[in-house]
């Protein structure tokens, strides 16, 4: 079954026992970032610097893209500072329920809702179909651990974990210096057309804004 890099970052993130995202703020950014280059990949979108530009509003065919390719152009069409920035940090949160749905909606996921202490309501998004997450994971470890050369999504994918720091997701047993390395040079890879390695990097340098700043904020708060 194809899905989308946004589907397959949230199937990365999702606990296998209890259904819920790990990582979920920084998950939060490279699913926008992913949905963002899905569009790139399809010549709906350009990203030029820091500026996205929606260069062909058609559908694509794909439900989950069209839905925030709509919202992008919406957005772009009524800002004058359409960032990369600005657009991950505004549909983040958004995205990631998209995604989520979107996965439940093919079958991959279901969907239990419960509350803790009886007032605190909760979701957990329990896998119901594991042969997607498997093939995807065979398909990173071919490329990051056994040296396979990726197609564009692939690398992608793994240009969007990379800068987020998020190696643990896609190889939770592997420590970080095996893969780390692998995974920079194929973020840094000519392997795609400038614009979709263009909205990688900008994808990259908002995300480590946003980190950089959370830490700070937080030092800030404790007194550290």
């Amino acid at each position: 079954m194809r899905i989308t890099l946004a589907e397959e970052i949230m199937l990365l993130s999702l606990d296998d026992d209890s259904g819920q995202a790990k990582d979920r703020w920084a998950v939060g950014w490279i699913v926008a970032g992913g949905l963002l280059l899905e569009l790139a990949l399809a010549e709906r979108v350009r990203v030029d610097g820091a500026k996205v530009e929606v260069v062909d509003s058609s559908p694509t065919g794909d439900a989950l893209l069209d839905d925030r390719l709509e919202s992008l152009a919406a957005w772009a069409g009524s800002t004058k500072s359409a960032t990369v920035a600005a657009w991950l940090r505004k549909d983040q949160a958004r995205s990631v329920e998209a995604a989520l749905q979107s996965l439940r909606g093919r079958g991959i996921v279901t969907e239990e809702r419960h509350k803790v202490l009886g007032l605190f309501p909760v979701r957990r998004f329990p896998e119901a179909d594991g042969t997607v997450e498997r093939e995807l994971r065979e398909r990173l470890n071919r490329v990051v651990l056994e040296g396979a050369e990726p197609d564009p999504r692939t690398a992608g994918l793994i240009g969007l974990l990379h800068g987020a720091r998020l190696h643990r997701l896609a190889f939770p047993g592997e420590p970080g210096k095996l893969v780390g390395p692998r995974m920079a040079a194929l973020a840094e890879g000519q392997w795609a057309a400038d614009a979709v390695q263009e909205t990688i990097r900008a994808t990259q340098v908002a995300i480590l804004a946003a980190t950089t700043a959370a830490t700070v904020a937080a030092s800030a708060a404790t007194g550290a």
